[in-house]
């Protein structure tokens, strides 16, 4: 006798019409991603149907994040992804194919009635053979930085050759080693900046030591100081005004309303005596400064500079060494920031405020060019991409080679694995290894070549023992991925594993789905 539990509108999925939903989901997915996949991906246009702004892009978290889903398996695929572009910033595209090809396989095994638990078992099994199979193919040149360099180099260009800026990978890839060395080793990419101005050429973008603000200096304000001390500030300049809506001031006659005004400005100039204690000859406010407050700095000689974003600032704080003051009670209290110079600078026809010899002597300046905004947007985050995935390196310094050579020795040791597992995980173990190769599948029928044949020579190669043997895009052959510097993070390949491989068992493991009922709202 079957019992109603749920609310009406509460639905349940059970046993293999949830695993079926799941699997469809996740597949669906996958294959949406899949075409943006390598240095031959397609791009993907989203449109939003509110604003019907536009990003052209084939950067797979970006384009995850973009689409509404209502598939709870697919939900998960794009968390992996979200979690993979935090963690590491690149590999988003691949966690996402991984996960779902994994999925396609557990399908097949399913409905050769292969227990969901044995699938999960024979993964694990896969898995670990899978990441000790690249944890050994990794190579550490940490202690010789010449040849260290030239690892950062070759991940960027591999990283960047399936962004929009592959046609100019080389340039953009010594522009991240540079920006990332600066940081000594740090992986804090706030102290990299990074503005975009549409105009010229993807070329004409350059890295900037010190630090660029997005401002112009006041009207009067000298436009160049040297030794500069910083007062950053967050706080309104007319908080003396009456702004209570609505009051009313009656007056018997002008003499009393300029009275009035001559107590605002008197207030307004001793606020300003306040700035002026600090011994600054800068100040920065991220609010407006006012005309009256800005001619009395001026006469100072304090350069001004108003309405500063609030990201502008907090950015200022950290590379100049100060704090963001709210009040100018206590001069003793506040940390000021230092610099060597500030000056005016244009680009294209902007003119924006540099800060040089600051602080954080490893703060620096990325100002991208472009014909067009989402050509500005697609390098920003393509970029960013090669910044995180550098600066992770230089935390976790090996290196493995990439262009589908790792998913194959992977792929290889899966399959020697699996002759060791007795009973039905040893199916599902095999399968794990034959999703490993959908990867470099992916990889060739996106350039348009012969995936099948490409494939099964890059499996051969790797049985022969070449073991840096992988697809070389431009020619359509198998090559050595050593001597063609295609080389990626030893911590970007091992999340991308080891986050699919969990994403996958975990839908796997899934035998109902429960759909909460919507919540009503209450009549007032």
């Amino acid at each position: 006798m079957s019992v109603q539990i749920f609310n009406e509108q509460a639905t349940e999925e059970k046993a293999e019409n949830a695993r079926l939903s799941s699997f469809v989901g996740a597949l669906a997915l996958g294959d949406l991603v899949k075409s943006t996949l390598g240095p031959k991906g397609m791009n993907k246009i989203l449109q939003s149907g509110s604003t019907g702004e536009i990003n052209v892009t084939n950067d797979g978290a970006t384009i995850l994040k973009a689409i509404q889903l209502d598939n709870a398996a697919a939900k998960i695929l794009v968390n992996i992804s979200k979690v993979q572009d935090d963690e590491i910033g690149d590999g988003t595209t691949s966690v996402a194919v991984l996960a779902s090809e994994l999925l396609r396989e557990a399908e097949k095994l399913i409905a050769q009635k292969i227990h969901p638990q044995t699938i999960v078992e024979g993964y694990r099994i896969a898995s670990l053979a899978a990441l000790k199979a690249l944890e050994k193919s990794a190579i550490d040149h940490s202690t010789d930085p010449q040849k260290f360099r030239q690892d950062l180099f070759n991940i960027a260009r591999t990283t960047l050759s399936s962004k929009v800026l592959s046609q100019d990978k080389d340039y953009f890839a010594n522009l991240a080693v540079d920006a990332v060395l600066r940081l000594k080793g740090s992986v804090n990419l706030e102290h990299i900046q990074i503005i975009k101005k549409v105009g010229g050429k993807l070329t004409d973008s350059y890295l900037d030591e010190g630090f660029i603000l997005d401002k112009t200096i006041a009207v009067n304000s000298p436009k160049r100081m040297e030794n500069c001390k910083i007062l950053i500030a967050n706080t309104s300049m007319d908080t003396d005004k009456v702004k209570v809506f609505g009051a009313r001031f009656k007056v018997d006659g002008t003499g009393k309303l300029a009275e009035l005004e001559r107590a605002e400005r008197e207030k307004m100039k001793a606020k300003v005596d306040a700035i002026a204690q600090h011994g600054v000859n800068v100040f920065v406010n991220r609010q407006l400064i006012y005309n009256y407050p800005e001619s009395l700095l001026a006469e100072k000689g304090t350069m001004v500079i108003e309405h500063a974003d609030f990201e502008g600032v907090e950015r200022l704080s950290l590379v100049t060494g100060g704090e963001i003051a709210s009040t100018f009670d206590r001069p003793d209290l506040v940390k000021l920031g230092r610099c060597e110079l500030i000056e005016e600078i244009m680009i294209g026809e902007d003119k924006l405020i540099k800060f040089s010899g600051v602080a954080a002597g490893e703060a620096c300046t990325v100002v991208l060019r472009g014909s067009t905004n989402q050509m500005v947007d697609e390098a920003e985050r393509s970029l960013h991409d090669a910044l995180s995935v550098l600066s992770q390196t230089v935390k976790e310094t090996r290196t493995v080679l990439g262009g589908g050579c790792s998913e194959m020795l992977m792929s290889c040791a899966v399959e020697e694995a699996a002759r060791g597992v007795k009973g039905k995980k040893a199916i599902a173990t095999e399968a794990f290894g034959r999703a490993l190769r959908q990867i470099p599948v992916v990889l060739a029928d996106n350039a348009g070549f012969d995936s099948s044949d490409l494939v099964a020579r890059l499996r051969a190669a790797h049985y022969e023992g070449q073991a840096d043997a992988g697809l070389d895009m431009d020619e359509g052959t198998i090559a050595s991925m050593r001597k063609l510097g295609v080389t990626e993070s030893y911590k970007l390949k091992w999340q991308v594993v080891s986050s699919a491989s969990e994403a996958a068992e975990m839908i796997v493991r899934v035998d109902d789905i429960l759909r909460a009922a919507p919540r009503k709202r209450e009549a007032v």
